[in-house]
């Protein structure tokens, strides 16, 4: 399946600059769905996970089809005042903005691993500040999935060393 042909250009949005990867035609799809998930489950077959985290907030809907497919729990981590209950956050930074991730407090339990999937692999700092929400709870990342990648960006190297399946990449 050609995924990057789903993936919509918008110049200089939500600032000047910015050229946003607009995956909306990914979600009006069943056939994209369907393998994106699919090429998750596949990847991460065999490899020793018990959770899978969204980020905020293109994330949550793939981490949860790829947690149902998979027959695993979901979690939510969102941004500040999203969600009820005791939580823990952490501040971060974007491409273009900052912001505060949280995680509600018994969201992970010490020990578990976790498997963290969003829509887009940027700058790499929603990815960390996820990782280390997880990590402040206990909670043992084992590697990512992402939609989409901006390697330019060079958001791996913000990850540091772990399991990371992009489907799709943008040098520019």
């Amino acid at each position: 399946m050609n995924l990057r042909s789903y993936v919509r250009e918008f110049l200089d949005f939500p600032k000047p600059g910015i050229n946003f990867k607009d995956i909306s035609p990914i979600l009006k799809s069943p056939q994209a769905m369907d393998y994106i998930v699919s090429e998750f489950s596949s990847y991460f077959e065999g490899k020793p996970y018990d959770i899978i985290a969204g980020a905020e907030s293109r994330g949550l809907i793939f981490a949860s089809a790829f947690a149902m497919r998979v027959v695993k729990g979901c979690i939510m981590v969102r941004k500040l005042g999203k969600l009820p209950g005791p939580i823990e956050n952490i501040e971060y930074g974007l491409e273009y903005a900052d912001g505060i991730l949280e995680i509600q407090a018994d969201a992970i339990e010490p020990g578990q691993k976790v498997l963290i999937v969003d829509d887009l692999l940027a700058t790499g700092g929603t990815a960390r500040a996820t990782r280390q929400l997880i990590e402040k709870l206990g909670g043992n990342v084992i590697g990512y999935a992402f939609v989409v990648e901006l390697n330019y960006l060079k958001g791996r190297e913000v990850i540091g060393d772990y399991d990371i399946r992009t489907l799709i990449s943008f040098d520019q």
